[in-house]
């Protein structure tokens, strides 16, 4: 062990807060424990403590990764499907009710200021609204509103607020059609071992 490696260590931890780390052990544990179980019911508890709202009927998979899930809230019947990352260090993501979220998608709510002299950081919320069907690896990023019933198409990058029942895809996404907006289906997905 190098000189001066152990006194390094010992002034890192103590200049973190008691909260902040205790928020990133919550963190990890989930991330890296809890989330990879086959149990629904163990992740949804954990969840309900750790993040800042899960609504009933929420189904999340297991693989998905929260950065800060005090600042993640999802509305009633989600589908979080395996692999999803939601980003909620600096600003919050929040979900309407019956969203379908595809796997492997990315929620950033923040990057840096490419012009920034100092590599400053930029972000803002997220923000999906009730029956909002989100595809395959789809990324999102910071400062976003996706419409009700609104379609985003898989591998699509959104860069910017995408209209109520209008199906967008690419990248970035762009409006290709739009979405019957007599939508009246209520989520309930929970399969096993997922």
């Amino acid at each position: 062990m190098p000189i001066g490696f152990h006194h390094n260590y010992k002034k890192i931890i103590m200049s973190m807060s008691i909260r902040g780390l205790s928020g990133r052990i919550i963190s990890y544990s989930y991330n890296h424990l809890i989330g990879n179980l086959p149990s629904r019911k163990i992740r949804i508890t954990y969840l309900k403590a750790y993040l800042a709202e899960i609504g009933k009927g929420t189904a999340v998979q297991m693989g998905c990764r929260f950065l800060n899930g005090r600042k993640v809230h999802l509305g009633n019947r989600n589908v979080i499907n395996f692999g999803c990352l939601f980003d909620g260090r600096h600003y919050h993501i929040r979900t309407g009710a019956d969203v379908s979220i595809g796997p492997e998608a990315t929620l950033l709510t923040l990057g840096h200021d490419p012009q920034s002299p100092e590599f400053g950081d930029k972000g803002g919320d997220i923000i999906i609204g009730d029956r909002v069907w989100i595809a395959y690896r789809v990324i999102i990023l910071p400062g976003v509103t996706i419409g009700e019933g609104a379609v985003v198409g898989a591998g699509s990058v959104i860069t910017q607020d995408v209209e109520s029942y209008s199906i967008v895809a690419g990248v970035p996404a762009k409006i290709i059609g739009r979405r019957n907006p007599q939508l009246k289906y209520k989520l309930s997905y929970a399969p096993f071992l997922l």
